[in-house]
């Protein structure tokens, strides 16, 4: 086995300054150049649309097809793009040598290359893949705080977004000094919308695996839930039109159904004793209800395309007894990407003007569709 790889240790703070080597060499070939927009400046309300892609990179052929996806997003007009998580393969699943070994410096810095090489402004928010899974290497050893911590310093650092286009972003690092650990959560506003990036990664969010990483996840939930209730006091304080929230976990919401939806969806049992997306899920409702306008979830994760409404009223639900349905919060929608080994990319209208703000549609990739054989 390698030695475990060490570099900056997981306590500490991310970086305030951004070094542009690789942005400006892009910047130099490209044809449009580089330029940074400021989100909170672009004009009144109006109709735009903007990308979302995740669970991408997992293999030597989905790496391929991710070229085709940065040409059809780059041949779109959009005002930028998120990338939910999980850019590379997990070890659980991962064959040495088809494609880039997960966890690497090598491979983080090609996924930074690749995200660079968009034409637009890109955002993007860590999987389980990146940093929590890097544990179930068998022929490397991985820390995989100190992966996160090395995500932070090569993905989160200043306030742009990735991209040939940057965008200026509010850090919560940039915050709050009790939450300078947290550069990857961020928020950006255009045309009256609020987008939040809110860092909670797959495998049951890094939680019930360890006292290690017990410690991690109490500390990194605590900073999440406060992001989120401040990203929807700033949303009612300004009268913004709706909300966007990008996560990486599909955080299970079935598991906080009532047991007839449950029964009648045919869903099982939770895979997690105990889950690591209740407190976020709490306040998720909580949140959505006070706030009235439209609200919005991407996540990745679990690889299964699909636009629903999952998040139940739990105090009505609980009040007419188990054995009624549950009313869904019409305000509240939940957008999952596609995953591997599908690789294509969402595409998110926001209208300010829409009483339902958002619409999503499927941008299927021609090169990278799969008819059957």
């Amino acid at each position: 086995m390698s030695k475990v790889h060490r570099g900056k240790q997981p306590g500490m703070l991310c970086q305030k300054t951004w070094g542009f080597p690789i942005i400006a060499l892009i910047c130099a070939l490209a044809i449009s150049g580089c330029a940074t927009v400021s989100s909170d400046h672009m004009g009144g309300a109006r109709r735009f649309d903007i990308g979302v892609i995740g669970d991408t990179q997992y293999t030597a052929e989905d790496e391929k097809k991710f070229l085709n996806v940065i040409d059809h997003v780059n041949q779109s007009d959009l005002a930028f793009v998120v990338h939910v998580g999980d850019f590379q393969g997990d070890y659980g699943g991962y064959t040495e040598g088809d494609g880039m070994p997960p966890c690497t410096d090598q491979t983080y810095l090609d996924r930074r290359d690749r995200f660079n090489a968009f034409r637009h402004p890109l955002i993007v928010t860590p999987g389980d893949n990146e940093w929590t899974d890097c544990h179930k290497s068998k022929t490397r050893r991985f820390d995989p705080l100190e992966r996160l911590a090395k995500l932070r310093e090569l993905f989160f650092r200043g306030d742009q977004s990735l991209g040939q286009r940057q965008l200026k972003l509010t850090r919560q690092s940039n915050t709050d000094p009790k939450y300078e650990k947290f550069c990857e959560n961020a928020y950006w506003i255009q045309s009256d919308v609020l987008f939040v990036t809110v860092h909670i990664p797959g495998s049951n969010n890094n939680f019930d695996r360890t006292p290690e990483m017990d410690r991690e996840y109490a500390e990194r939930n605590t900073a999440n839930i406060v992001w989120l209730k401040q990203a929807f006091e700033l949303a009612k304080k300004n009268g913004y039109k709706g909300i966007l929230i990008f996560t990486q976990a599909n955080l299970n919401f079935e598991d906080r159904w009532p047991e007839r939806n449950i029964r009648n969806q045919r869903i099982g049992p939770s895979a997690y004793k105990k889950s690591g997306f209740t407190d976020f899920l709490i306040a998720l409702e909580a949140e959505t209800i006070a706030f009235g306008n439209p609200v919005a979830l991407v996540h990745g994760d679990t690889h299964y395309f699909r636009i629903d409404k999952p998040l139940f009223d739990s105090k009505t639900t609980a009040a007419r007894g188990g054995s009624a349905r549950g009313r869904t919060l019409d305000n509240f929608t939940r957008v999952e990407t596609f995953g591997s080994p599908g690789a294509h990319w969402v595409r998110v209208s926001v209208d300010p003007e829409d009483p339902g703000v958002f619409t999503f549609k499927e941008a299927l990739v021609k090169k990278n569709l799969y008819l059957g054989k």
